[in-house]
């Protein structure tokens, strides 16, 4: 009897391998190109409808901007928001990479701080860090109570408001730390400037 074995292997012909491929790249494409992506999506609108479609705020049934990106406000009778090193586009979202020995971070930090000061009409040592440091986004909503405080004596004047008004604005657009533990309390401008308006419209109705 013979103990030879016969370790030849059958080779694969060249169309099941094809076929393998072809069938491995489909799932690849429908299931995580596609199908992931559609659940992704439709798992977005369910759970957090506003965030998955901006969190876009509205303004006499208009798109006004998004409580997610920062916009200027050149009127005097608005709350303004923190530097931005892309003039507050979206679309080129940085900070000023500058280190904190660079001689133009220095100056650029006076200038602004005397800027706000003689804007505000407030000493130089009561400006905020906040206001005249940019973000690393350059384009974060939201700014410290403290920098939305040194803005209401302009603001009461510019809307013929008492002060305790928009202090109280102020106030109830503050937001706490996240989980009672995480970042600063912090006030949206957009949504601040928003509610200030409302609160003009409503005055004047009554």
């Amino acid at each position: 009897m013979s103990n030879h074995h016969d370790n030849t292997t059958v080779p694969l012909s060249d169309h099941g391998l094809i076929r393998g491929a072809i069938g491995l790249a489909a799932i690849a494409v429908i299931g995580c190109g596609l199908l992931y992506s559609l659940a992704g999506v439709g798992l977005g609108q369910i759970l957090f409808p506003v965030e998955a479609n901006g969190s876009l705020l509205r303004q006499n049934d208009r798109t006004v901007g998004s409580s997610l990106v920062a916009q200027p406000f050149a009127d005097a009778g608005y709350f303004q928001p923190r530097p931005s090193a892309v003039d507050h586009d979206p679309m080129s979202a940085a900070g000023s990479n500058q280190a904190r020995t660079h001689p133009e971070l220095h100056q650029r930090l006076h200038t602004a701080q005397a800027a706000v000061a003689q804007r505000e009409g407030i000493d130089l040592s009561a400006v905020p860090g906040d206001f005249v440091t940019q973000s690393g986004s350059g384009i974060d909503p939201h700014i410290s109570p403290q920098a939305a405080a040194i803005q209401v004596n302009r603001i009461a004047r510019a809307r013929h408001l008492d002060h305790n008004e928009v202090e109280d604005l102020i106030v109830r657009h503050t937001r706490g730390r996240q989980l009672g533990m995480l970042g600063q309390p912090r006030v949206n401008v957009l949504e601040l400037n928003l509610a200030l308006d409302r609160h003009i419209t409503d005055a004047q109705t009554f």
